[in-house]
This record gives C-alpha cells, structure tokens and sequence, in this order.
C-alpha cells in the first residue's frame, strides 16, 4: 500500500494480544502525541491497557504499518465495531506524521467496517486536535460534531454502497 504523501507501506493485521507492537508504537510518540492521542498526559501504559489495545477478535480489528528501512512499526489504527457503529482510532510515530500514513491505514480500516455491514463510524477526539480531524474528514466526509466536555465526538455516516 502506497501512502498518499509519504512511503510504500506495509500492513498487517495486529496479532491477538501482541502488546509488543502497541508498546512499540506508544514508544515512538511524543507528548504531544500521546495527550492527543490518549486525550491525557500518558508517560506510559499500563498492563491492563496493553492487553485492551493488543485485544484483536471478531469485534476488534487492528492493522500495523510499517516502512521500508525501518524494522519498528510506524502507525496503528484499530476499528471497535459494535453492532451497524464502529469506533476508530489511530496513532502515527511523530517521526512519520503528516505523510498519509494514518489516512491510509484508517482508509483501510473503513473498507473492513464497510464490508461487515457498518454504517456508521465514531472517534472520540480531543478538541485541539486538528490533524485527527482533518484526516478524519479526508477519509470519512461529512462529519457530524458534537462536544463532550474538551472533547468531540466526530460521527460520520458510511455510504450505502462503500
């Protein structure tokens, strides 16, 4: 898979319970990335959390991106799906940020809820987060916001026919 803005990619479905690679990733995020992410100053993660992000089954789907060059994991984007809803979330190492990759791996992820018959995407989004918004709406469209607290949550309707 090709990155609109940056590198060839690589995509695999995150193994169950593979908490090395979410570690791995957590590793490559900045500050900034991690509150933006994790919607709270996060200097690590906890066992439990692990476990819980790593968790892949019939209603959890994680894909892992890698680079060329680079051995470690550069993003992670996970679909939650609960009945026709799914809620999306993803993180860039800051290293690869701004190149597409988050957009392609949640492009992706959209394609999987679309073909198991979601018809509509969530993402809880901390306010100040410009770029989560921006890709969302580059990959989703129409947005539907609605605040909570210095958070938004972002809706969007998939098309009929995805």
């Amino acid at each position: 898979m090709k990155a609109k803005r940056g590198p060839e990619l690589l995509v695999r479905p995150l193994p169950r319970g593979d908490t090395a690679t979410v570690q791995a990733v957590f590793e490559r995020l900045g500050e900034d990335s991690r509150r933006a992410r994790f919607h709270a100053a996060k200097p690590r993660l906890g066992e439990q959390e692990l476990r819980w992000l790593a968790a892949v089954g019939a209603a959890h789907h994680a894909l892992v991106a890698y680079v060329d060059g680079d051995p470690e994991p550069v993003a992670i984007a996970r679909l939650v799906r609960s009945g026709t809803s799914a809620e999306i979330a993803f993180e860039v190492a800051d290293a690869y940020q701004g190149r597409g990759i988050g957009s392609a791996l949640t492009q992706e992820l959209v394609n999987d809820a679309c073909a198991a018959g979601v018809v509509e995407v969530t993402a809880l989004v901390r306010s100040d987060n410009g770029a989560a918004f921006a890709l969302l709406k580059r990959v989703l469209g129409r947005l539907d916001l609605r605040f909570e607290g210095p958070e938004m949550i972002v809706r969007a309707t998939l098309p009929a026919r995805c």
